[in-house]
């Protein structure tokens, strides 16, 4: 139920109750005989009596005529008792209803003049306006984005406009203009380890590898913030790139660190250094494959034949259970990676875009390779998933969106994933 019926369903219910509450009572009321002045009418039948007892005596009357009298007398003194008894009896109940009548009409009035003049009636309004408020088409998304590059055209030195504009554009997959904006922050605001880090990341998906300038800009966030989650993850891919396997590990190591032990970011660093090992041991061993050796050589040798990756490539399509369509912004970042069924979790291929493109098709294959010793061309069995993060980070954060395609083998088509899940 929205929450503005919610609301006044329970306040009715509430105001009804304190109503019966103290109506009831009145309504029970009964007269009390004790209001009526007794005293006098029975004085006067004792002084009746006194005088009839006395004429019985002098003879003036008979047994039976006083007998008869004193019932006359009798029946007199009760009607006048009856008589007040009647009328306080209809006066209270007159009085309890119209006191019942008063309360049934002034406490709802007055506990609705009070909430409009105390409460937030405005808040009501707003709530229900945002539940049923649908989500942002993106073209409206674009629109924002454009009139916003237009107002740093007319105020260019703003650094806070050009970082939002940088991300924004991150977001929308535009790269070469985020590049030039995340450029205009840096120039007009002081040193930021973040603002350096969004814009090694931008840098490398334009150039599809963080070496050369991409890194050069991740050791400017490191030197300013050591413990910068972005550029300790981007300083880690950028060394498996280079095969440092080493160096990525210790990085990954510095970003564990700033995790709870078993959160799932925690798990999904394990998984990754995991994997860099793996390759490590791999690279010292001697060329050509061995019985029980690990899955490098496999993987070299899939990496060697462009033919096997091609064959090795998974296609598909992604779309948004609409039950959670409310939850997705258009510039959301959207992964769509696979990984190992069995094994580390370190993503063999990834591709990045938005989750306005929902729903989208995607290829992926060794070229999407994080490092060259994990591809898809090495493994028998995968898992397909696809996550809409709000941080536009790769790692799994609670509030991410995520669905995945179940075990599939290298080189299926018709993929379906269904993002209908939440990270909690």
């Amino acid at each position: 139920m929205p929450p503005a019926p919610l609301f006044w369903l329970v306040a009715l219910l509430l105001a009804a109750g304190t109503v019966a509450a103290l109506v009831w009572p009145l309504l029970r009321t009964r007269p009390n005989a004790s209001v009526v002045d007794e005293g006098a009418a029975t004085d006067v039948y004792r002084d009746q009596k006194r005088q009839l007892d006395d004429e019985l005596a002098a003879g003036a009357i008979t047994r039976a005529e006083r007998d008869a009298q004193l019932d006359e007398i009798a029946a007199r003194l009760g009607a006048e008792l009856a008589a007040p008894l009647r009328a306080a009896a209809n006066a209270s109940s007159r009085t309890s209803y119209v006191a019942a009548l008063i309360l049934v009409a002034a406490i709802p009035a007055i506990a609705l003049v009070l909430y409009a003049t105390f409460g937030s009636p405005g808040a009501l309004t707003s709530a229900t306006e945002a539940s049923v408020r649908p989500a942002m088409t993106q073209e409206q998304v674009v629109a924002m984005v454009d009139k916003l590059a237009a107002r740093m055209k007319e105020h260019p030195e703003d650094p806070t406009g050009w970082r939002l504009l940088a991300r924004a554009y991150a977001a929308l997959g535009r790269f070469p203009e985020a590049i030039s904006a995340f450029k205009e922050a840096a120039e007009r605001g002081p040193p930021d380890a973040t603002l350096f880090a969004d814009w090694a990341d931008a840098l490398a998906m334009h150039n599809q590898s963080l070496q050369g300038e991409p890194s050069q800009l991740v050791a400017r966030a490191l030197a300013i913030d050591p413990r910068q989650p972005k550029a300790l993850s981007l300083a880690a891919t950028a060394a498996l790139e280079r095969k440092d396997y080493g160096v990525a590990i210790d990085e990954w190591r510095k970003l564990k660190a700033q995790f709870a032990p078993g959160s799932e970011e925690a798990k999904e660093i394990d998984s990754m250094i995991a994997a860099a090992s793996a390759a490590r041991q791999g690279g010292a061993m001697s060329p050509g494959p061995k019985s029980g050796s690990s899955a490098a050589p496999a993987v070299a040798a899939g990496a060697a034949n462009p033919a096997n990756s091609a064959e090795t490539a998974i296609a598909g399509r992604v779309s948004l259970d609409p039950k959670l369509r409310d939850r997705v912004a258009a510039n959301d970042a959207l992964f769509i990676f696979a990984r190992a069924a069995n094994g580390p979790r370190m993503p063999l291929a990834v591709l990045r875009t938005t989750a306005g493109e929902l729903p989208r098709n995607f290829t992926l294959d060794d070229s999407m390779a994080m490092a060259p010793a994990a591809r898809l061309s090495g493994a028998s069995e995968v898992v397909v998933e696809a996550r809409i993060s709000k941080t536009g980070s790769a790692t799994p954060s609670p509030g991410d969106l995520q669905g995945d395609s179940g075990v599939v083998k290298p080189g299926a088509h018709d993929v379906s994933i269904v993002i209908d899940q939440i990270v909690r």
